[in-house]
């Protein structure tokens, strides 16, 4: 068992440890407000930032305009479904996350894809509290406030802002204040805030029983056993049972990604992952057994075959960051020599200063003049409202909220021909080759669809009422086209 006892205390005037361990007290009521502070600043800047992407055609259908479906089926009563996956797909057997219907009366309120955005800008801007405060209660005000914005602008959190919409933004501030809860040793309030993961993504349930083996080697048997039980079954039950019996296919929809283990392949790139994760906090966390919560994400990542997973370019770190900061704080109450507690603040900055400069020139689509985008808006205005549109991914999420939308290219087929398809003009090399886009294109004109409006960047085709369906395309399925896994 590791330091059953109080924690000895350190500058900012705090006793680490033990429940009276509080950073509420440290200073005066000038620090109580410094973690609100700190998480209203990062609403704003997520927020403005992720709107940003959607105002200028940077999001995509996969995966907002797919998770804007899934939310927009619980707000109309229904089980979660998504046209865009496939039509009628039942979303809760691709991923266990029910936690989605939380948004659905704000989705009521404002039928958007930005209504998600903004939730998600909430949700992983208040994970910014507990680190805040723990940050600003070991290392003093400036320095933790430093750390605070090394956490808030960490990559992690920065790629999943701009990554669209995911669901992983409710795992976030639930592991934020339950490691919270470890580092102050409330281990049942630990527990509490953990548990709703469960119905957060699937392979969650794992990282509640990775928490169970911490409180296990804190000398909290009972707890801790009853913990890992919960966790391991939970995740037996959902992947072995509720998705296989939800899913269309009958099986977990992503188990051919884990089916071939592939340990030693990428190393290059598996060891770049870690140092982005590890580096903003100059390493210290690997000094805290609260490390240990970051072994099952990282370790279903690190054994697939499945490239995306190996990468730190999408949203997989995002719960890793909460855990990652509170470990090196934690780190840094075990230490003796005091240049940690200068390494943590400068590394987190550094580490910010880069990432923001990543997030800057992020390119994920290519890029509109605001005429171009006036001009998409404008042909978008003509599809009546209710109307079946096949969509092209990036302007599926300005079409959601008020029509049924299926992917384009992948329809029309002989199986659904919806009355619209918004295209946009061949910019990129998928899901089809330029050439392909541009064939398919003329064939829609040719055969079953007429132009009624197009410029620049857009075309607007409606279907010939007369005539019988005869184009089909090389791409037959949307399942492995979406970075979501």
């Amino acid at each position: 068992m590791i330091e059953s006892e109080t924690r000895s205390a350190v500058p900012g005037g705090e006793a680490q440890g033990g429940t009276a361990h509080s950073s509420n007290r440290v200073g005066g009521g000038g620090r109580r407000g410094l973690p609100y502070l700190v998480a209203g600043v990062a609403f704003v800047i997520y927020a403005v930032w992720s709107v940003t992407l959607q105002r200028t055609f940077q999001t995509t259908g996969l995966d907002l305009g797919l998770f804007e479906q899934a939310v927009r089926s619980y707000a109309e009563g229904q089980w979660p479904v998504s046209d865009l996956k496939m039509p009628g797909y039942p979303l809760l057997g691709d991923h266990f996350s029910p936690i989605l219907a939380v948004l659905a009366p704000f989705y009521l309120l404002w039928p958007s894809a930005v209504t998600l955005l903004v939730a998600q800008a909430a949700l992983i801007a208040v994970s910014a509290i507990p680190v805040t405060r723990v940050a600003v209660g070991v290392l003093g005000r400036n320095a933790g406030l430093a750390v605070a914005a090394g956490y808030v602008l960490s990559a992690g959190l920065v790629r999943t802002i701009t990554c669209d919409f995911h669901e992983v933004c409710f795992a976030v501030p639930l592991l934020a204040f339950a490691v919270e809860r470890l580092y102050r040793r409330q281990w049942g309030a630990a527990v509490a805030w953990a548990a709703p993961l469960v119905l957060v993504k699937e392979d969650l349930p794992m990282t509640i029983a990775a928490i169970g083996v911490y409180l296990v080697w804190q000398g909290q048997r009972r707890l801790g056993w009853a913990t890992v039980a919960a966790g391991v079954l939970t995740t037996g039950l959902i992947m072995k049972v509720v998705l296989p019996a939800i899913n269309s296919r009958g099986g977990y929809a992503y188990g051919d990604k884990l089916s071939h283990l592939a340990p030693f392949d990428g190393i290059g790139m598996k060891l770049l992952t870690l140092t982005v994760l590890l580096a903003p906090t100059a390493f210290v966390a690997l000094r805290s057994p609260l490390v240990i919560l970051v072994i099952p994400t990282l370790g279903w990542r690190m054994i697939s075959d499945f490239t995306f997973y190996w990468t730190p370019s999408f949203y997989y770190d995002a719960v890793l960051i909460p855990i990652v900061f509170l470990a090196a704080l934690d780190g840094i109450t075990r230490m003796r020599r005091p240049w940690p507690r200068r390494a943590v603040p400068i590394c987190a900055v550094v580490a910010a200063i880069g990432a923001t400069t990543v997030w800057m020139v992020h390119d994920n689509q290519p890029r509109w003049t605001t005429a171009q985008q006036a001009a998409a808006d404008q042909i978008l205005t003509r599809i009546p409202d209710g109307a079946t549109v096949a969509a092209a991914n990036r302007l599926a999420p300005h079409l959601t909220s008020r029509h049924r939308v299926l992917f384009y290219p992948t329809y029309p087929n002989q199986a659904e021909r919806p009355e619209w398809i918004a295209a946009t003009k061949p910019e990129k090399a998928w899901p089809l080759s330029v050439s392909e886009q541009a064939d398919l294109l003329k064939r829609l004109q040719e055969t079953d669809y007429t132009m009624v409006a197009e410029n620049s960047t857009v075309l607007l085709l409606q279907r010939k009422t007369d005539q019988p369906a005869s184009v089909t395309v090389p791409v037959t399925s949307t399942s492995g086209l979406t970075s979501s896994g």
